[in-house]
Parts: structure tokens; sequence; C-alpha cells
């Protein structure tokens, strides 16, 4: 009984990669495409942005919560800062007395923008008792009509060279946009692990009048995360938009769902209180060679949105069975 209860534990513990392996391997029987040096660089940058966003939401669904609002923010930064750094000669014929403004200036102010409607998120959570699937759909729908306002629902185009090679640069063979996902995992992972903000996070997801009662600071710690997932999408936001080349108001439309799709999958669960970053960069991963494969083998993309839609359903399914075996 014993074995059969330690190989049920290993078994749950480590059956997303399991489902990893399993994919790369089939797709690497069914596709000769698949498992080509460039076909998985492509999936790692396609899925970068992605990626980031779903490490800010997770910590937001582990606090019992949800952010709604992710894909608005990368909209709402990505044309903020494509405004500021369009080519000099593009800008000139619009706004003429328009300042020259630095690179790293405009992703400064994007990044403190969005980063604000997290803080606005955290703090409508903690301080009215406004359910979080409330507040971050109320900012989701501000945040899009404030970036269509910007932008008369038009595309920002004609960006500058020095921005969009954040992108679109590569440090030696790897992509930025992978090398600054990494960096982020790894900040996700040493904050839910090595910090006492982590474990404030899962101690307020599992039981938050407890974590009131051990004398955590509930209210703070609430727009902490939901700031820290903001930030998350903002970065995604800027990157996203290098890569592009192009301001959009419409950019993140549909985000969200791929970021809490991944954490999901990933084992982050809606109960609140449980999530690793192996498991959501597992989960991110799984999404992202799942798109990839079934575009190799010719399988419509509007039939992924429907295999997107049933795995995030068997994943939530999974995760209650498994939260209802350990009650």
């Amino acid at each position: 009984m014993r074995n059969e209860n330690v190989l049920g534990r290993f078994v749950n513990k480590y059956a997303i990669f399991f489902i990893l392996i399993v994919m790369i391997l089939a797709l690497s029987l069914l596709s000769p495409y698949f498992l080509t040096g460039q076909n998985l660089i492509n999936v790692l940058i396609t899925e970068s942005g992605r990626g980031i966003l779903a490490l800010g939401v997770a910590f937001a669904i582990m606090s019992k919560g949800i952010d709604l609002s992710v894909g608005s923010v990368v909209s709402l930064v990505s044309v903020i800062v494509a405004s500021m750094v369009q080519e000099s000669s593009y800008t000139a014929r619009i706004f003429p007395n328009m300042p020259y403004v630095p690179a790293l200036v405009a992703i400064l102010v994007g990044l403190v923008a969005g980063t604000l409607v997290g803080v606005i998120n955290g703090s409508l959570i903690a301080y009215t008792g406004i359910p979080p699937f409330i507040a971050t759909l109320g900012t989701q729908i501000i945040a899009r009509g404030i970036a269509l306002i910007i932008t008369n629902a038009y595309p920002v185009p004609m960006l500058r060279q020095d921005f969009k090679q954040i992108g679109q640069g590569n440090i030696g063979p790897i992509p930025n946009v992978v090398i600054v996902f990494a960096a982020i995992a790894l900040i996700a992972y040493i904050l839910l692990n090595h910090t006492k903000f982590g474990k404030n996070v899962y101690a307020i997801g599992g039981n938050v009048n407890a974590a009131r009662t051990s004398g955590i600071k509930v209210e703070k710690n609430v727009v902490a995360i939901y700031a820290f997932s903001a930030f998350c999408a903002s970065l995604a936001g800027v990157l996203i938009t290098a890569r592009a080349a192009s301001g959009i108001a419409t950019l993140g439309n549909g985000y969200e769902t791929d970021a809490i799709a991944a954490a999901t999958i990933g084992g982050t669960s809606h109960a609140g209180g449980i999530g690793t970053v192996p498991g959501i960069l597992a989960g991110i991963l799984i999404l992202g060679i799942l798109n990839n494969g079934l575009l190799l083998l010719g399988i419509s993309p509007y039939l992924q949105q429907v295999i997107k839609g049933v795995i995030i359903i068997v994943a939530v399914v999974f995760d209650m069975r498994k939260n209802a075996k350990r009650r």
C-alpha cells in the first residue's frame, strides 16, 4: 500500500512532464520538421511572450484569484510604447514638436503604465472586496478602450530600429525574447521558493483567514500579486510589439486565455495555494508544441481553439479530483 501511495504521488507530481515528453516523441514521429533546431527555436520565440504572461497570471491564480486584464495590458503598453518610438521622419509629419524619446525611456513608461493597471486591480480586490473576476474584467475593458482611444483603432507603424532590435535581435544564437522569458521564469521561481512574498502567496491562496491570523498583511500582498501579474503583461507587451514592429490596440486580445490555460495545464490550482514554476513552464511548452505540431500536420487553426478549450477543461477536472483526494 505504501509503495502504491509513493507511486501515486510521483505520478501526480510529474505527470505534466511525462505528457510533455510523450507529445514531443509523438510529433517527432508524425512530422520530420518538428524536431529541428529552427522549429524548436520558433516555438520558444512564439511562446516567450505568452509564457511571461502565464508566469504573472499564475501568481494571481495561486492566491485564489484570476487576472483577466493581462491581454488588454499587453495592448495598452503596445500602443503607448510604439507611439513614443516611431521613426522621426514619420512622427514629424503627425507631431511636429514631438521630442526624441530614447527606447529605454519609452519602455519604462510602458512598464509603469501597465503595472499601474495591476495596482488598481489589486487595490480593488483587496480594499473593496470586489471578486477578482469582476475587478479584472472591468480593467480589461477599460484598458482595451484606452488603447483604442489612443490609436483610434489604427496600428502604430514605422518603429525605430533600436526598439525593434529588442524583440528581433539575438545574443549569440539565442533570441532576446527567449532570454528575457528565462530571466522572468528564474525571478518567479526565486520569488515563490525563496522569499517571504512567495510564502505569503501560497498562504493567502490556501486559507486567507489563516494567513491574516498568522500576521500576513493580506491586502498589501494582494496588491503586490496583481502588480507583478501586470508587470509581466507589460513586459510581454514590449517584447511582442518590438518583434511585430508595430503597436496594435488589439494585439493582446485572447492572450489572457492562453496565459490562464498554460498556468492551469501546468498544475496551478484554481482552488489556490498550489503551483510551481517548472509546472507552469511545462504547461507553456505543451500549448506551444501543440499549436506548432498541429500546424505542421496541416490541421486547421480553428480546430486548435477547440482542442485548447478541451485541454483546459480536462486540466481543471483533473486538478479538482486531485485536490479532493488530498482532502
